[in-house]
């Protein structure tokens, strides 16, 4: 855990300094002055295009092997009507018209998931000196961490571990198609036993019914979907709803522990298989 993270603290400098050589070759813009219709950077005039090509492959290398930690320090930025974006990864797009990210932009991402990492480093080397067996929440299901990251390493966990609810939930409501029901109303319909209604489709245990093991697994498909659905319904109530409707701080130790549920929870969901209707499946 702790190398893994210096090997991503490592990336993200070097990218920051082969970013700030091609920059050297640019004119720099923001989105006033670009007035959002054109690009935030362009070649100043004398450059040597092969040069700057060059470069560009050279940033375009660093990015690569940078732009996971940004998913891991959760410092993405949201873009309006796009989505949740790396501006690292995306780093190109500033050349495009109606340019995404400016300049600054990018350097902030870097310095942000630069001094997330340190503190995550910092944080991984004091439980090894510790000889307490560590809690890496970076390995958590990717949703879940994705959700939580940048207010878990500001010590907001309350909110980590509200938006990790949320985003769960809408991750698989937007695969689904489900916008249409509560979140609690939509685990209970999506979980429960049965079959697939119009519009209502449900994640079941996959395998092939023929196969001996499989058999079995169906066999305890009802048991697993009613556990499945008592813990989205659960954890929906007792931790989404409390975490929304209080402000009252959680503990690292207890944000932990309910990000720790969600994740195993995500994990199980990702084996399910999605069940249809028949007339749905005709469509």
């Amino acid at each position: 855990m702790r190398e893994d993270l210096k090997r991503l603290l490592a990336a993200v400098e070097r990218f920051e300094e082969v970013f700030g050589r091609w920059m050297e070759t640019q004119e720099e813009s923001d989105h006033v002055q670009s007035r959002g219709l054109f690009p935030t950077v362009w070649p100043k005039d004398g450059q040597d295009q092969a040069a700057v090509r060059m470069l560009e492959l050279d940033v375009a290398e660093a990015a690569g092997a940078a732009a996971r930690a940004v998913t891991v320090a959760g410092a993405q930025i949201v873009v309006a009507g796009i989505g949740v974006l790396d501006p690292i990864e995306n780093w190109s797009l500033m050349s495009a018209p109606r340019a995404l990210f400016t300049p600054q932009e990018v350097r902030t991402t870097a310095a942000k998931v630069r001094g997330r990492l340190s503190a995550m480093i910092d944080e991984a080397e004091a439980v090894s000196e510790s000889a307490v067996p560590g809690f890496a929440p970076s390995e958590l299901h990717a949703v879940i961490w994705s959700a939580a990251a940048a207010h878990w390493t500001t010590h907001q966990y309350r909110v980590a571990v509200r938006e990790s609810a949320e985003a769960l939930t809408v991750h698989w409501k937007g695969i689904l198609g489900r916008n249409d029901v509560d979140d609690t109303v939509f685990w209970q319909q999506t979980l429960s036993p049965g079959e697939p209604g119009s519009g209502k489709p449900k994640l079941a245990w996959p395998g092939d019914p023929t196969d001996k093991t499989n058999k079995s697994m169906r066999g305890g498909l009802e048991p697993l979907a009613q556990a499945l659905k008592n813990l989205a319904t659960g954890l929906n109530l007792t931790v989404r709803n409390v975490t929304t409707h209080t402000r009252d701080e959680l503990t690292e130790q207890e944000g932990m522990e309910r990000l720790a549920a969600y994740s195993y929870f995500a994990r199980l969901l990702d084996q399910c298989e999605i069940r249809r209707s028949e007339e749905d499946e005709g469509e």
